[in-house]
């Protein structure tokens, strides 16, 4: 599984591409709020930080307006995913921007038909949304297994990349399902090496080797 940050902090996306955890960015129009940068500017910065696809989000609700954003995002690097919402004119922009040789996210994906169309459209990536999924008591890893299935079924390769997780277990769950991708806040992507037995084996280990009063070099 490939993870994705979902962030526009630029220290946060440094600390963890460090580490060799990272193999894309997603931001959206919120995440460039909370940044309280200007999106080129920021967004520019992204893509000099990370090799993998970065998305980018028109704002435009009508297809030439999406497509004149789409136009201006795709020239800041080479590794712009534009980001596009689940709509006909989305699905339309879609096509001509995949036709066009550029990478596309569809967003904001709540319906395992929602997610053919994507496909059918030519979608680099599906974005479900796990977590408002669940919000509306529903399940939304059933709603990752019915896409994989129907993907599976037909040989689609637009990439699933579930979004909108919340826990440690949204990540898991989505792995075993097959997921391509998760994009997860930072806490969430740092929290996934924790538990308990590491933390205790190596204070146990520590203590051991304290007593035998050596030092390695």
């Amino acid at each position: 599984m490939k993870f994705f940050v979902d962030t526009a902090d630029v220290a946060e996306i440094e600390e963890l591409n460090a580490l060799g955890l990272l193999d894309g960015v997603t931001t959206n129009p919120s995440l460039i709020m909370k940044s309280g940068r200007d999106i080129m500017e920021v967004t520019k910065e992204i893509c000099s930080i990370v090799d993998g696809p970065v998305s980018a989000e028109v704002t435009a609700t009508e297809f030439d307006g999406m497509m004149a954003e789409a136009d201006i995002l795709a020239k800041i690097a080479d590794n712009i995913c534009i980001k596009l919402p689940l709509t006909m004119d989305g699905l339309k922009a879609c096509k001509a921007l995949t036709s066009a040789g550029h990478k596309t996210n569809v967003t904001l994906c709540f319906s395992a038909n929602q997610a053919l169309l994507a496909a059918k459209a030519g979608a680099t990536f599906i974005s479900p949304f796990v977590g408002r999924v669940d919000d509306m008591a529903a399940d939304g890893m059933e709603l990752i297994a019915e896409i994989r299935k129907i993907y599976d079924n037909y040989g689609f390769a637009t990439e699933i990349l579930a979004a909108s997780i919340r826990t440690v277990n949204h990540v898991k769950e989505a792995a075993l399902i097959g997921a391509d991708v998760a994009t997860v806040p930072p806490a969430t992507l740092r929290a996934l090496v924790k538990h308990p037995l590491t933390d205790k084996g190596l204070e146990a280990f520590l203590a051991d080797w304290a007593k035998t009063g050596q030092k390695i070099g």
